[in-house]
């Protein structure tokens, strides 16, 4: 990536960004299966918009928090296979901001350049 986009990349990474009510995914690879595993975790916003455990209440950890189980998994060989299943699905979709689903596109490319790589995938 050129200097200018890096910068202006990280500049961006930087806004404050108003978190999806709907929940939020962590992105993985199964290398041995050959596909992209989303996780969806289903959260609630709190009255500041953090996310919240919907059990606890509790404020959701950024880094270092306790281990949680997913709502449920979506897994694809390629970026459009995982993209369509949580954006054009029939019933309630996990994906509720125009914004996250952008996001969700990007990471979901790079998980499958990683995998066609066959190279570790780290998410933003």
């Amino acid at each position: 990536m050129a200097e200018g986009t890096s910068t202006l990349d990280d500049q961006l990474s930087q806004r404050f960004i108003e978190l999806d009510p709907s929940g939020y995914f962590l992105i993985k690879l199964d290398i041995e299966a050959g596909e992209i595993i989303a996780e969806h975790y289903s959260n609630d916003l709190d009255e500041r918009g953090r996310a919240t455990d919907p059990e606890t209440g509790e404020v959701l950890a950024c880094r270092g928090g306790g281990p949680r189980s997913p709502s449920t998994s979506f897994r694809g060989r390629t970026a459009k296979e995982l993209g369509i299943a949580l954006t054009e699905a029939d019933g309630t979709l996990p994906v509720s901001r125009l914004d996250h689903a952008l996001y969700l596109g990007r990471e979901l490319q790079k998980a499958e350049a990683c995998l066609k790589a066959g190279v570790a995938y780290t998410q933003d």
